[in-house]
C-alpha cells in the first residue's frame, strides 16, 4: 500500500511540474506575441486538461493496484 502511494505522488508531482511547464511556456510566448493570445490560450488549456486526466488515471491505477 505504501508503493501505491509514492506511485499517487509521484504522478502528481508530475502533473504539477507539467502543468507549470506549460503555464509559464505559454506566458513567454504571449509576452513575445500578444496578437497570438487566444491561440496559446487555447492551446495550453487542452494541454494541462490532458496532463490532469492522464495524471489521475494513473493515480487511479496506483490505486487499484495491489
Amino acid at each position: 500500500m505504501v508503493l501505491a502511494g509514492i506511485g499517487a505522488g509521484l504522478a502528481v508531482i508530475g502533473a504539477g511540474l507539467g502543468i507549470g511547464k506549460i503555464g509559464g511556456s505559454a506566458m513567454d510566448a504571449i509576452a513575445r506575441q500578444p496578437e497570438a493570445a487566444g491561440k496559446i490560450q487555447t492551446a495550453m488549456i487542452i494541454a494541462a486538461a490532458l496532463i490532469e486526466g492522464v495524471a489521475l488515471f494513473a493515480v487511479v491505477v496506483a490505486l487499484i493496484t495491489k
